[in-house]
């Protein structure tokens, strides 16, 4: 029977990471070839992409705003109860909830 050509574990190590890398990168290659290739792709036309107009929100009294939230998130909480389906009018108050929920937990754990 034949020796095996090398038993040191360094060289083997580089040997199977140089394989492996050559193979990860010739991969890459054929991926960039192929892509580049694409009978299927369809050609880039230019198009003229008309612009929305921006939707106007229904005419309702505006709300007196909390003394302690930013108009953006009102804004935003608002924007976030038209989607889910309700009417801007349906918010009757926004106020934080008491969360002291770390603190405590951390109280009781001494």
């Amino acid at each position: 029977m034949s020796q095996p050509v090398t038993t040191n574990p360094l060289i083997i190590m580089l040997i199977n990471m140089t394989v492996v890398f050559i193979v990860l990168i010739s991969l890459s290659f054929l991926i960039r070839l192929i892509h580049a290739l694409d009978p299927t792709k369809k050609k880039e036309e230019a198009q003229v992409v008309p612009v929305a107009e921006p939707m106007l929100a229904p005419s309702v009294a505006p709300e007196p705003q909390p003394e302690g939230l930013p108009a953006e998130v009102v804004a935003a909480i608002t924007a976030a109860v038209t989607l889910c389906g309700f009417s801007g009018g349906a918010i009757r108050t926004i106020r934080p909830l008491a969360r002291d929920g770390w603190k405590n937990s951390g109280r009781t754990l001494r």
